[in-house]
């Protein structure tokens, strides 16, 4: 498609020109509307946001209105010229772009500069180096839509010291690389001369190189020797002793003055360095009492462990941050567990992990490959030497058991049997020499450890993958209804008893026992709309759930060619053509055209032979058809089906173009209606149809989504699990491709460095020998794409990204704002529609609780806070622009709400306007007939990342590649390529037009 260029785009500079207006908007009232379940509210003009002067209105027809939701839409005819204008059946205002609550940008870049908030926006090509001078999108105001009530959070006010915080730096020589040790040191220095050379100050201690205290040292610089003995080499003989030089050196004093200023709104800059003295003082205390892993701290006490299997045990712990709140500091508790290994004799240990009886039986290859890989890392303790109880970190497995292994014991090569060193020196004796030893120590010096003279030592983390079984065990244990979780956490806060705290108590800091009371509000359900044809037209879903009843989807699509795969050797073929008719009758049902008969017969294989049994299902039904290829290929796979459905996805959608479904044979057998209800919503989005959308969407009644050409974006980024040392991450951006539906999206991924959270491929160029440089892209692609999907270009951006965490937002944000103006850019020069960038966060740890348990119209089923409740004040930030919104209803356990956090905001939304478009696009999400938890676009860009692992399989991983590049097109996939990260295979055309992740 031809595009209008930018030359070279990347030496440019682009002028945005900005009307700059007052920073607190007035809260923008919501239309009154029917929300008493009697009938959708009725139609009427948009909202026009409040600083926007529209001209050139006209009032939808309601002919057009009526097209739209008739199968399939519209297809643009205008999709070759990126900026020719073209009429829509909503009013579309173009207004200058406005960026007076964006936040303002001045920070350097590699190249040159961002400035935003005044009249210049200079990009040019490169990362984004400081960001000093970068500041959020202020809070504009607070929401009032909605019913107000109450709701308790897990946050405890903690009342603000007023004494002044000095950090001094630690030095230890010779250095230590454990923060146990270290911590150790620094307490043995305190014991020793806390009363006299500290001057009675109680430091704390961060265990590495940095120490807190309320008030000066004696000393701007101090030396002091050491000794410590080693605990771990028995209790009456004798005993290893060390010596260290510590020294301890004035650093700098917090100013507790601007985090005061900061907590009050008067200073948009948080004090990190106070933040964080505060955090380390009050983990003092229960680093040294439990177990601490990141910012959580368990212990086998809080209660009683419970087996995970093969070995492993979940251990129950809390987790605590302090934060700064608009309620003043917030101590955030909340109640945490981990996988631990079991603290087992090492043989125990093994015959858990390989459910058997190792004592009897001899030990197989693939036996000791288990046994390496579980234990390699692991700290053990001897058990043969009585009371001296020395630890070792396992480095490997010997290959020969241990009857055969023998020694050099002297320079003469002299041997000794490992069977006669054990009874000669410490007078043990080897039971079990059919099995091989533990080595410990470095591959150069490698000792031999007997399995039966070792012990597991407590208290180690297990950090590998867990298997569905262990994850399962865990969920079992940390799923808590919300009155549990609540009574634990504040029995926690008691047990921690902050007020006898020494460390809290030196620093003057109180922490209340009361968990924090917040004004919440809940907004209401938005009215969803349905095809014509179905009993019901439309429908107000009640406590976040709805049904297909009598309702059919409003853009049902026509499935003629398919085919069914079965891979399940238990599914007979009767059953597997039942299962076939009853799903086509469900699709006929919810209002598709869904052809009755298979375009083959069904075809069994084997799961080893799934690209070969694929192509041939696919060629076959291309020979029937006379070159037709299949619209839809239905899969039947065993429940336990390892690699194949990756394998089957991967072939699917970069190899022969395929949309497919999966079905676990267990629901095969069942055939239940909800299941069918189910995968027919999931294959008519695959098609490319639409199940529903919201009625304000077609009714152009969303402010600052239906009064212009909007696009909404989805980003996230996954990681590799811990001890993938070399596996790429996977980006993944999905944008919606339909407007004012703002239903379907398309998604393209890309693979990018190990652990690399900026998504690298937003915006690309590159250099071609015929045709010169070169812009690509996932933003430029997908904005292409929405051009020729609804004949408009974008006239406004908004861009939700899941992942990042709170010490991210600014490289985040710099970085990819930067793409995606460069992105726009290299399709007109001075095309800069304004951009809204808010960051979804999941994996945090605030939960919101009823006010009270025993009113039951305060909660859903679950005992779960009502879907629609969100909170913008008290225990959030206090002066940038975000909010907390549970937007589903609980299933089991406790709802974690959602925390959408405004960076970014040239399209000036009122807290209402931004929270009401979230929490009604949470009833958008195609799969379900729920609101789901989280924003659908980042959910979707979620799942297509999640399925674009798959791409790198088998061949990348087991050649052990470190990465991918670009999968969505061949410009994209070469540009990654030369950046020196393998591309993954690239997504079919037809595939990446639908929602193929769904």
């Amino acid at each position: 498609m031809p595009i209008r260029q930018m030359k070279e785009s990347s030496e440019q500079h682009l002028v945005i020109k900005t009307q700059l207006q007052n920073s607190m908007n007035p809260v923008q009232k919501a239309p009154k509307t029917a929300q008493n379940g009697k009938g959708p509210p009725s139609p009427s003009p948009p909202q026009e946001p409040h600083n926007t002067k529209p001209h050139n209105q006209t009032s939808p027809p309601s002919k057009s209105r009526g097209r739209r939701r008739n199968r399939g839409g519209r297809k643009s005819d205008q999709g070759d010229v990126f900026m020719r204008p073209s009429s829509r059946h909503c009013t579309v205002v173009h207004k200058p772009v406005s960026a007076n609550r964006a936040g303002a940008l001045v920070a350097s870049t590699a190249n040159g500069t961002v400035e935003n908030g005044g009249n210049l926006c200079e990009l040019e090509m490169g990362f984004p180096t400081s960001s000093k001078s970068l500041s959020f999108a202020p809070r504009p105001g607070y929401g009032q839509v909605g019913a107000k009530c109450i709701v308790k959070a897990n946050h405890f006010f903690a009342e603000l010291p007023d004494k002044d915080l000095n950090q001094y730096d630690v030095t230890i020589t010779p250095e230590v690389s454990s923060r146990t040790v270290n911590r150790a040191i620094m307490a043995e220095l305190v014991r020793l001369y806390k009363e006299s050379d500290l001057g009675t100050r109680l430091p704390a201690y961060d265990g590495r190189k940095s120490l807190y205290t309320a008030g000066e040292l004696p000393f701007a610089r101090k030396e002091f020797k050491i000794k410590l003995v080693d605990q771990e080499d028995g209790i009456n003989g004798p005993k290893r002793e060390r010596e260290y030089k510590v020294v301890i050196k004035f650093v700098a004093r917090a100013n507790m003055h601007h985090l005061g200023q900061f907590l009050a709104g008067k200073r948009a800059d948080a004090p990190q360095e106070a933040l964080q003295i505060l955090d380390i003082v009050l983990r003092e205390l229960s680093s040294k009492r439990y177990c601490p892993v990141g910012r959580s701290f368990f212990s086998p006490d809080i209660r009683t462990p419970q087996r995970l299997g093969d070995g492993l045990e979940s251990w129950c712990g809390f987790y605590q941050s302090i934060r700064p709140t608009q309620m003043g500091l917030s101590l955030n508790i909340d109640m945490a567990s981990a996988a631990f290994i079991e603290p087992l004799p090492v043989i125990e240990f093994v015959a858990q992990l390989l459910s058997k009886d190792v004592l009897l039986r001899p030990l197989s290859d693939s036996d000791r490959v288990k046994i390496k890989k579980a234990l390699r890392g692991v700290k053990v303790e001897v058990t043969h030497r009585g009371n001296v109880r020395r630890k070792y970190r396992v480095s490997g497995l010997t290959s020969q058991p241990t009857r055969e292994l023998v020694f050099p014991v002297d320079d003469n090569s002299n041997m000794k049997s490992v069977v006669e060193y054990f009874q000669e020196m410490y007078g043990f004796t080897i039971q079990h020499t059919h099995l091989p030893c533990l080595q410990v120590g470095n591959q150069k010096k490698a000792n031999y450890l007997p399995m039966e003279a070792c012990k597991i030592v407590e208290g180690q983390r297990y950090t590998k993958r867990l298997n569905e079984r262990q994850i399962t065990a865990l969920l079992k244990v940390t799923c808590q209804r919300p009155r549990d979780r609540e009574n634990d956490i504040l029995q926690t806060v008691q047990q921690n008893a902050y007020d006898q705290d020494p460390y809290a108590k030196e620093f003057g800091i109180k922490i209340s026992e009361k968990l924090a009371s917040v004004e919440a509000r809940i907004l209401p359900a938005p009215w969803l709309k349905y095809h014509e044809t179905g009993k019901e037209k439309d429908c107000l879903p009640q406590v976040g759930q709805w049904n297909m009843m009598n309702k059919k989807m409003i853009n049902g699509m026509t499935v003629s060619r398919w085919a069914c795969i079965n891979f399940s050797r238990s599914v007979q073929e009767s059953v597997a053509r039942g299962f076939c008719n009853e799903l086509a009758q469900m699709c006929q049902v919810s209002g598709m055209e869904y052809n009755p008969e298979p375009v083959i017969p069904i075809y069994n294989a084997r799961p080893e032979q799934v690209e070969k049994a694929l192509k041939h299902v696919f060629h076959s039904a291309m020979n029937k058809t006379k070159g037709k290829e299949l619209e839809l290929l239905l899969a039947i796979l065993p429940d336990n089906n390892g690699s194949l459905y990756g394998d089957l996805k991967r072939i699917c959608e970069t190899d022969l173009g395929l949309i497919s479904q999966c079905c676990l044979t267990k629901h095969v057998f069942k055939i239940s209606k909800q299941y069918l209800a189910n995968v027919s919503l999931k294959i008519n989005v695959k098609m490319g149809g639409r199940n529903t959308v919201l009625l304000d969407a077609i009714s152009c009644r969303i402010p600052l989504v239906s009064d212009i050409p909007t696009i909404i974006f989805g980003a996230d980024v996954t990681h590799p699990e811990n001890g993938e040392d070399s596996s790429p991450s996977i980006a993944a951006v999905v944008a919606s491709q339909d407007w004012p539906e703002v239903t379907k999206y398309a998604g393209l991924v890309c693979a990018q460095a190990h652990r690399q959270e900026l998504i690298q491929d937003l915006y690309k160029t590159w250099h071609d020998p015929v045709r010169g440089l070169i812009s690509g892209g996932m933003i430029r692609d997908l904005l292409v794409s929405f051009r020729k999907a609804t004949g408009q270009k974008p006239l406004r951006i908004i861009f939700y990204r899941d992942g990042v965490s709170e010490g991210q937002f600014y490289q985040v944000l710099l970085y990819e704002l930067d793409a995606i103006r460069k992105a726009c850019a290299s399709l007109e020069p001075n095309y800069q529609p304004p951009v809204t960038f808010i960051v979804v966060q999941k994996r945090h740890h605030t939960r919101l609780f009823a006010n009270n348990h025993r009113d039951r119209s305060s909660m859903d089923k679950s005992g779960n806070i009502l879907p629609g409740t969100v909170v913008d004040s008290k225990i959030c930030h206090p002066t940038e622009f975000d909010f907390y919104l549970c937007s589903h209803a609980g299933i089991q356990g406790t709802s974690r709400p959602a925390h959408y956090h405004v960076l970014w905001d040239e399209n000036n939304f009122t807290p209402d306007g931004i929270q009401s478009l979230t929490n009604n696009l949470c009833y958008t999400y195609a799969r379900c007939t729920r609101s789901v938890s989280v924003v659908p676009p980042a959910y979707y860009a979620h799942l297509a990342a999640f399925r674009a692992r798959f791409y790198m399989e088998p061949e990348m991983q087991e050649n052990g590649s470190t990465g991918g590049g670009a999968g969505h097109g061949a410009r994209a996939t070469r540009a990654a390529g030369e950046s020196g990260v393998r591309p993954l295979p690239a997504l079919k055309e037809n595939v990446k037009r639908v929602m193929f992740y769904c």
